[in-house]
């Protein structure tokens, strides 16, 4: 009686073939769409999806979230970081002599006639101005259209100017771009203030009108490559560059004044007969 061989046992299982995506959506279809390895595969391709879309989302630096409030699951709004601002100033003081015969006091009653307002606002130098709705002494002057990088800006104004016995005082209320929608929308990204005060007095041996000027500009940097440099880079050269501007102006202003003071006094008689 012969025995038949047993056959040794598998001792390793066989392997068994590693099922890759491709396979997988392949059995899905032929399942159909109702099966669980075809809604299973749609759910892996879904999660998968959302996670390279919140990868994307924080390597742009928008940061990514979800949760109630989002418009849709798996839809992630990039958010764009809100730039730095950069804070410019400078300052101008200046010391204008009076010619012999006229006071402080005669600037003064000037620089309260609307003539000295007008000289004040250097009208000659506007494409227009006109009573603003801000109160007294309110102004808005528009300067004419200056050509920049192919595009016209038209930089608008609201001042108000405060004159009394002792000084008069020109404060810039706001500031802001007109021209092209892109123009516009930098409205959003600066802001700017400007104090003059001019003061005289008759106390010193040669009258004097002391002028004082103060500027500020805050700037939002978030173009590259300045977003990348460190603060100092904007404000430095942006100081120089606006004390320059003062620099240059502030003389000029003064020099102004005087000359619309001495056509003013010419006026008076022929107004007064």
């Amino acid at each position: 009686m012969r025995l038949a061989a047993a056959k040794p046992a598998a001792i390793f299982p066989k392997r068994q073939p590693v099922p890759t995506r491709a396979r997988v959506a392949a059995a899905a279809a032929a399942a159909g769409p109702c099966s669980e390895p075809a809604k299973k595969s749609r759910g892996d391709r879904a999660s998968w999806r959302i996670a390279m879309a919140s990868s994307d989302a924080e390597a742009d630096g928008g940061g990514g979230g979800g949760g109630e409030d989002d418009a849709g699951a798996g839809q992630v709004a990039p958010r764009r970081a809100r730039g730095r601002r950069a804070r410019l100033s400078a300052r101008r003081r200046e010391r204008v002599r009076l010619p012999d015969g006229v006071s402080g006091g005669d600037v003064g009653e000037f620089l309260r006639h609307p003539d000295g307002v007008e000289s004040l606002l250097n009208t000659g130098a506007l494409e227009s101005f006109a009573p603003a709705g801000s109160g007294p002494g309110t102004f808005t002057c528009a300067l004419r259209r200056i050509g920049f990088l192919g595009f016209e800006i038209a930089p608008v104004l609201d001042l108000r100017v405060a004159p009394t016995s002792t000084d008069c005082t020109i404060e810039m209320l706001s500031c802001r771009f007109e021209g092209s929608e892109s123009i516009e929308l930098q409205n959003d990204l600066f802001s700017a203030f400007m104090s003059n005060r001019i003061t005289w007095s008759d106390n010193d041996k040669e009258p004097c009108l002391d002028i004082d000027v103060n500027l500020e500009v805050t700037l939002e940097v978030y173009t590259k490559p300045f977003s990348m440099l460190p603060l100092s880079a904007v404000e430095k050269p942006g100081n120089l560059l606006m004390q320059g501007l003062l620099d240059r102006l502030v003389p000029m202003l003064g020099e102004q004044l005087l000359r619309d003071y001495h056509s003013w006094v010419q006026q008076q008689p022929e107004a007064s007969s």
